[in-house]
């Protein structure tokens, strides 16, 4: 009996069964500069500042810039007088010769406007896109547009304007103020943005009443001169509408810097953004206000030109695949939109010139309506 205990009695484990094994030898550091994300360039103009540059962006920004340039040059040659290239080239540089009307006073001065108006209308858009998280969203959806052209017909009604001339100006505070009062009435403890959108279209709808009234009893030729700007058009258009942009773009240019960064957490939901220590309200607040500026000041340059801002920062997303709208993409994208649609628009149906808003506005309504259904399939 005492043997068979013997035997049932465990055998006391050996130092090297209890031993734990050593830990492994952690990994080495890798060494600066060893890190890279896919399809993303380390950038150090100085040792500490870091810059990311993603190379499918950079790569599609440079093919933009090329298109544009094309698109420019043929709005440049093309139309009911034909000028080659060289001609053009050389009446740019002498400013004088058998071309210069047609060149340096007519059609150079419209390219320009038209490069500049795109280029601002894809800024306002992918800003406001990114606000709202909603493709649907852009400046012209939210009022912005309809505001501009409400307060440019109160202000032909009411004696204030007399001239076309004066239009920009009004169309920009209208824009402005049409902007404000849709933030104000979707304030509830924050902005929600499924509700600044609606409240947009909303008021939208409302501007746009007013308008009607106002062509329904108003004399033929006021009618007729709001009716042209309302289509949205570079006709006749130059130096004059160009040069108070483009001083536009410049002064908001640190502000766009500042936007591109701030408007990444923005791209998720609000708790998240918040968590990592965005302001989210007062971002939001900032990134519309500088879109809203940049629509209001483009709309009063040429008039309410459609569906640019809506589709621009899309295309710019769908060529670049980010997972952010890309502001320098989507300004670009806009501007070769506008040039490549103003020289349809003139020499589509010659001698005949189609406003350039309305054009887009044709191109751009089964777009809606593709994105529309694409994301009631998604959901």
């Amino acid at each position: 009996m005492k043997s068979a205990s013997r035997l049932t009695e465990p055998e006391p484990a050996t130092a090297t069964a209890t031993a734990t094994p050593p830990a492994p030898a952690p990994p080495p550091a890798p060494a600066p500069g060893a890190f890279r994300p896919v399809g993303v360039t380390v950038l150090r103009p100085h040792p500490s500042v870091s810059l990311l540059l993603h190379r499918r962006s950079a790569a599609v920004a440079a093919t933009l810039v090329l298109l544009l340039a094309v698109a420019m040059l043929a709005a440049a040659c093309l139309g009911q007088t034909y000028i080659a290239p060289g001609a053009v080239w050389h009446t740019l540089r002498t400013g004088s010769g058998q071309y210069d009307l047609v060149v340096n006073e007519l059609r150079v001065p419209r390219i320009v406007l038209g490069a500049l108006v795109g280029v601002a209308l894809g800024l306002a858009g992918a800003l406001v896109q990114t606000v709202t998280r909603n493709p649907l969203a852009s400046p012209d959806v939210i009022g912005v547009g309809h505001g501009a052209a409400a307060a440019t017909v109160l202000a032909l009604s009411a004696g204030v304007v007399n001239s076309p001339g004066a239009m920009p100006a009004v169309s920009v505070v209208g824009g402005l103020a049409a902007a404000a009062l849709v933030y104000v009435l979707a304030w509830r403890h924050g902005m929600q943005p499924s509700r600044f959108v609606l409240t947009g279209v909303g008021i939208g709808v409302a501007l746009s009443a007013v308008v009607q009234l106002y062509l329904s009893d108003s004399e033929l030729e006021a009618a007729e001169t709001v009716k042209l700007w309302l289509t949205g058009s570079l006709n006749g258009r130059g130096w004059e509408q160009a040069a108070p942009l483009a001083v536009v773009l410049l002064v908001c240019l640190p502000a766009l810097v500042w936007a591109s960064r701030a408007v990444r957490p923005l791209g998720l939901d609000a708790d998240t953004a918040a968590s990592l220590g965005v302001r989210v309200d007062r971002t939001r607040l900032a990134v519309t206000v500088l879109g809203v500026v940049l629509a209001a000041t483009a709309t009063g340059a040429a008039g309410p030109i459609g569906f640019v801002a809506l589709t621009a920062p899309q295309l710019a997303r769908r060529l670049t695949r980010t997972p952010q709208l890309p502001l320098v993409c989507s300004a670009l994208t806009g501007a070769v939109i506008l040039v490549a649609a103003d020289l349809a628009a003139r020499t589509v149906l010659p001698p005949l010139e189609v406003p350039v808003g309305a054009l887009t506005s044709l191109v751009g309504g089964p777009y809606l309506l593709w994105l529309l259904g694409r994301n009631r399939a998604g959901s």
